[in-house]
């Protein structure tokens, strides 16, 4: 890891907030990384590097209301978020032979993916287990899903408390994906700890999710598409993944099976060398 380039930490102020980043620079085209679902952009460290040191500029993005960023008090829905990264994009002049591969986890996936549909100015989408997110396919209603899917409380945690109780969590993963994970709480003045996106922005993107289907956007994406679903086994049946497979019109698969939803963070070695490949469709 010592042979990667390091990751430099900015801002940029967007329409109503202040939206951190954390990139490299690099003379290939850009990477814009977007992360899911009360999580960060360090999660992304590990394929950041990787991609800066293949050439490309990279930014990985805290989106509104987490990690670095700034919390403004609405916008915690899937379309704003994908406003948001359309301005990111017209504020660094991203376009032409410029014009950024964009992938999203979870989440992210939809945002992603609405931002291509709807705003354009992107070369390639990549979808990492995201993208076909629609709840209400799950929970006839939204208080059924926010009951199975809100998240837990870590009243009273300490840092040392966190990062010691961490410590056996996802085993599995490289240690540069294990300390991102930390970068989704924020230490309080009585030295404890609290998730960065507050419970009521997290259960507006919840609700969000739940009202949205991203199945009319799946014609509208027309730059190509990978799809880096995390599953169990190829699925041999009708999926939300093989539906998005089939109705994106330039979209491909790259199967992670056994692959933690975190799949970025997890395998970042793989997950670039799929976005570098992604990235060569394009210039190819």
């Amino acid at each position: 890891m010592t042979s990667l380039p390091e990751l430099v930490d900015s801002d940029a102020e967007l329409p109503g907030f202040r939206m951190a980043l954390r990139g490299a620079p690099g003379e290939g085209r850009p990477f814009l990384l977007v992360h899911g679902l009360a999580s960060n952009a360090r999660l992304w460290d590990g394929v950041a590097r990787r991609l800066a040191a293949a050439g490309h500029e990279v930014v990985a993005v805290d989106q509104r209301g987490h990690g670095r960023s700034s919390e403004p008090e609405t916008g915690y829905d899937t379309a704003t978020a994908a406003s948001d990264l359309a301005d990111l994009i017209a504020l660094r002049g991203w376009t032409g032979d410029r014009a950024p591969v964009v992938a999203g986890q979870s989440w992210g996936g939809n945002v992603v993916l609405t931002l291509a549909a709807v705003h354009g100015g992107v070369a390639a989408i990549a979808l990492v287990d995201g993208g076909w997110i629609h709840l209400s396919d799950r929970f006839p209603t939204f208080d059924e899903c926010w009951a199975a899917l809100a998240p837990p409380v870590f009243d009273g945690w300490t840092r040392a408390e966190l990062e010691e109780r961490a410590s056996a969590w996802n085993a599995d993963w490289p240690e540069e994906g294990r300390r991102g994970a930390l970068g989704n709480f924020a230490d309080l003045p009585d030295a404890t700890v609290r998730p960065h996106l507050s419970r009521d922005h997290h259960r507006s993107i919840v609700h969000s999710l739940w009202l949205d289907d991203p199945r009319p956007l799946y014609p509208r994406v027309q730059v190509p598409a990978l799809l880096m679903p995390a599953v169990a086994s190829v699925p041999s049946v009708a999926t939300p993944v093989t539906e998005a497979l089939e109705l994106i019109p330039r979209a491909e698969v790259a199967w992670y099976v056994g692959a933690h939803h975190d799949l970025h963070a997890q395998q970042p070695d793989r997950c670039a060398d799929d976005l570098l490949a992604l990235a060569a469709r394009v210039d190819g």
